[in-house]
């Protein structure tokens, strides 16, 4: 009786211990997502499944929306995953287009960035209109110039993505960490596992 009592609380022990390791882990240092929508296509699709990066730019407060230790500033064009501002019990996952700073200017779908356009070989387009900015802010935009501590954000599906040309900026601090890998595709519509994007660097 004592030895099987013995063994059940090595087990216990254990499987406490990894218990704290995976909430360590998912807390501070990677953790898994899922894309749920066609924002980021072609770049990420709708059923791949990600690993990011949590401690890209820093160390986050697992109980607050704010960096314990900040480490760097995320880099344009880098793919990251962040708090939605107007709900902060979702989270989003948009391209960085603008940094602290920058002004940011959208004309007939190109993007300019301080004055420069953006080269963006990853964007996709699935609407030849083009609307007027007092019409809808997708195609014509700006100039903005991106406030302190916060940063600018678009999906690659230019034309299906619903992001900061629509509800405005990112505080930094609401940054959850970098897109790092796709670990796992499945394609709903043709009920099959996507093996060519298994192991895919998110760039």
């Amino acid at each position: 009786m004592k030895e099987f009592q013995n063994k059940l609380w090595e087990w216990t022990k254990s499987i406490l211990i990894a218990l704290i390791l995976a909430l360590f882990i998912r807390a501070f240092i990677v953790q898994a997502y899922k894309i749920p929508s066609g924002s980021m296509v072609p770049t990420l699709l709708i059923g791949d499944y990600l690993l990011v990066n949590k401690l890209a730019y820093g160390i986050k407060n697992p109980l607050k929306n704010d960096f314990l230790y900040f480490r760097r500033l995320t880099k344009r064009q880098e793919i990251v995953v962040f708090t939605y501002p107007l709900n902060k019990k979702l989270d989003f996952i948009k391209r960085v287009i603008g940094l602290p700073g920058d002004t940011i200017q959208i004309i007939n779908k190109k993007v300019y960035v301080n004055g420069k356009l953006l080269k963006e070989p990853y964007v996709r387009f699935t609407d030849s209109e083009i609307y007027p900015e007092e019409i809808s802010p997708r195609d014509n935009y700006g100039p903005v110039k991106v406030p302190p501590k916060h940063i600018f954000v678009m999906g690659d599906n230019r034309d299906q993505s619903y992001d900061s040309r629509f509800w405005g900026f990112v505080p930094i601090k609401y940054l959850k960490g970098k897109a790092l890998i796709i670990y796992f595709s499945w394609d709903s519509k043709h009920f099959k596992v996507r093996f060519n994007r298994i192991g895919k660097i998110i760039n």
